[in-house]
């Protein structure tokens, strides 16, 4: 054992009360079943799995494979509020018994149902440890009390997102015994898509059902307005009839309400119309392929807003039950769903779109934190709870190494020459990085970018790196709210209205963001660099080709058709040399890496570039580099050459400041140190008097690009989720 201070098995009692639960305890289960040789895993099945109205789920444990220890029937029917009440003594009553017969090490409790709040309490009455799943979540009605009271009860906590990390530790719980793991069914959720699922659609809901073109519904009551809640699911009914598509719909779950719910589907012929199939329990792994295949899912259910994110699936959150709740960008939420015609306009924006898979619940790597977080325990330690009161810490939840997960972005550069990606971190620390040359074909340059970032994802993992998502920078013109390259530069070919987020956010599950490698620049600097803080400031890159980007009001500017800031295409000259986008005289025909290239080869060509203490190998392109060092070594052709880029760039700088006026310029790229002399005598000479005490500076960063791409993810998915 790792830690736990004993040499015997670890004895872990799991305790499952319904289908909801089993969907995030088996995934422990089966890891803890790998481990025979540090844990013995006892069974207890419980509440609405042994009701045959609600499909006789224990079925699906014992298919499972999984010895059931205990069965307790602790669920007195009515479905009402008296019931509910009734079903935790009657659980109280009875788990004692099994508990001393079982004597389990630790006891392992899911979520907020009230079953779960008589395990606990009877486990904490009798001196088990427990450790309590999805703590620290806010949701809605009564739920938030019970699983709030769990917490208080629990000895150990596993989380799935940081805000409710955040809120455990604002509840006074130990903070060493936190383990931020993710939901323990997104490491199923993760790898389930790419299975064949035709047949499980065909199976549930026809052979006439094509997939994205069916919806799947699942509503429960609201306990703490029960006849409000019936009243939506029956608008939710209409609306759906009115929709006509074939639709699953699943049972309510046994909450108070549960019954007349059930009753408002019969009186509408739910279960014999043509559009419905109506059934009471679909088994986790076909669920997950029913709902993330379907043209939407709408409902109150905890699995819209929490799992179905996983796919990008569009889903309809109805009412206030999931009202507190973290959401990805595939929910839209209906909370006062007081009429048809509302939940109907609904269905008609959402049905049959896709959006960005999210991972706000988890990466697919929880199931092997518990298990360490398991082994770590030390049954020697005294049982009381100890609480954390006022002041918290911010941040000092620890994981299972003792070693805060470092939130990170996967950053993806596409230049002209090379294909770049690295694992960024918060403080625009580059963890890792992975340089490839960029591929001539598009098929091989997206199957590059596509293998690179699951490699790096894999890798962070490792590292200790929490990726939360991924930013693309890349050359041409972008549209950033659909991800899409537009247009290229002639430096990347095939890249023309190329789709970027769909297939790194299929592939990787996560988030993706896009911009033009000059807008990404300028981000750059706003967060990491020169530009933090200030509201107006404009970046030039010096690199193979010339871009920029403009930082207006603190804010990025895209331009009406996503054409700001093409700065390399500002004309400093009527009658100057060809410019790859079609034109004469830009800055980029001066002094850009391609133009200095071109130079360089020139003088090459009429043996005027070398001089005395320089050589270029027969194997070695001339290029920029060379026509730079063979003016600093005196050649005179070579030091004109230079200077005339550098005045072009500084006469674009110069419209730039009379133009915007910022407050700071600031060159980044290889070329910018040797043109910052120049571009400034070009200002003296040539700007307004107003603007020649602007100051142009050399950007710091290393990689101005890499920490744009990663500045999108991080500055959206911590403002999001915080």
């Amino acid at each position: 054992m790792e830690k736990n201070g004993n040499n015997r098995k670890l004895r872990v009692c799991v305790a499952t009360c319904n289908r909801a639960d089993y969907s995030k305890l088996a995934p422990i289960m089966f890891g803890i079943k790998t481990e025979p040789e540090f844990f013995e895993l006892d069974v207890v099945v419980l509440g609405s799995h042994l009701i045959d109205d609600y499909g006789n789920t224990y079925r699906m444990i014992e298919q499972d494979d999984f010895d059931i220890n205990t069965r307790l029937h602790t669920i007195v029917r009515g479905e009402d509020e008296a019931a509910m009440v009734e079903s935790v003594g009657l659980a109280l009553v009875k788990l004692p018994d099994v508990l001393n017969r079982l004597k389990p090490d630790i006891m392992i409790v899911h979520g907020d149902r009230f079953d779960a709040l008589a395990l606990a309490t009877s486990a904490a009455l009798m001196n088990i440890r427990i450790l309590h799943i999805e703590g620290g979540e806010v949701s809605g009605t009564i739920d938030d009390s019970i699983r709030h009271a769990i917490t208080k009860l629990a000895h150990y906590h596993v989380c799935c997102t940081r805000s409710a990390e955040q809120h455990l530790i604002s509840m006074c719980e130990d903070h060493d015994r936190i383990l931020l793991a993710g939901c323990p069914s997104y490491d199923k959720l993760l790898s389930a898509k790419n299975k064949d699922y035709m047949s499980i659609i065909r199976m549930w809901l026809g052979d006439d059902v094509k997939c994205k073109d069916y919806i799947v519904a699942l509503q429960h009551p609201v306990t703490t307005d029960i006849k409000h809640s019936i009243k939506m699911f029956e608008l939710t009914l209409d609306a759906l009839i009115s929709f006509n598509k074939r639709t699953l719909v699943l049972f309510p779950n046994i909450d108070a309400g549960s019954k007349e719910m059930v009753r408002v589907m019969r009186k509408k012929g739910i279960e014999h119309h043509p559009n419905f199939r109506a059934v009471k329990h679909v088994p986790f792994d076909q669920f997950i392929q029913l709902v993330a295949h379907a043209g939407c899912m709408i409902g109150n259910s905890s699995c819209g807003v929490r799992e179905v994110g996983a796919f990008g699936t569009p889903v309809i959150n109805l009412g206030t039950r999931q009202i507190g709740r973290e959401t990805g960008e595939n929910v839209l939420h209906v909370r006062d769903a007081d009429t048809q015609d509302k939940i109907l306009q609904a269905l008609h924006l959402q049905f049959g779109k896709q959006y960005p898979c999210s991972k706000i619940y988890g990466d697919g790597n929880a199931v092997p934190r518990i298990l360490k977080f398991l082994k770590s325990i030390d049954l020697q330690e005294p049982l009381q709870k100890k609480f954390c009161f006022p002041p918290v810490k911010e941040n000092i939840s620890q994981d299972i190494d003792h070693i805060l997960e470092t939130l990170s972005a996967l950053a993806v550069d596409l230049g002209g020459t090379n294909l770049r990606v690295g694992i960024v971190s918060m403080k625009g620390e580059i963890v890792k990085k992975y340089t490839q040359f960029n591929p001539k074909t598009y098929e091989e340059r997206i199957n590059l970018i596509l293998q690179m970032c699951v490699e790096a994802a894999a890798e962070a993992v490792k590292l200790n790196c929490r990726i939360l998502g991924v930013g693309i920078s890349t050359g041409g013109r972008v549209n950033p709210q659909e991800g899409v390259v537009l247009h290229s530069t002639k430096l990347i070919q095939e890249w023309n209205s190329v789709d970027l987020r769909t297939p790194l956010s299929d592939t990787l599950h996560l988030p993706v963001w896009v911009d033009n490698d000059g807008n990404c620049a300028a981000m750059a600097e706003r967060k990491f660099g020169q530009g933090k803080g200030l509201e107006n400031f404009v970046t030039l890159i010096t690199g193979t080709g010339i871009g920029g980007g403009i930082i207006h009001q603190h804010e990025l500017i895209h331009g009406s058709s996503f054409c700001a800031a093409e700065l390399g295409h500002l004309v400093v000259s009527l009658d100057g040399p060809d410019c790859s986008c079609g034109s004469h005289g830009c800055i980029e025909a001066y002094a850009s890496g391609m133009a200095l290239q071109r130079e360089a080869k020139k003088l090459h060509d009429e043996d005027l570039l070398l001089v005395e203490g320089m050589s270029v190998p027969k194997d070695e392109a001339v290029g920029a580099l060379h026509l730079i060092q063979a003016a600093k070594l005196g050649n005179a052709k070579a030091q004109s050459i230079l200077r005339t880029a550098g005045t072009a760039l500084g006469l674009g700088v110069v419209n730039i400041l009379h133009t915007m006026n910022p407050s700071l310029v600031i060159l980044s790229g290889v070329l910018a140190s040797h043109y910052i002399p120049i571009v400034k005598d070009v200002i003296r000479q040539q700007a307004l008097p107003s603007v020649q005490d602007v100051d142009v500076v050399v950007s710091d960063l290393v990689d101005p690009a890499l920490l744009g791409a990663a500045s999108m993810v991080l500055d959206y998915t911590t403002r999001r989720i915080h």
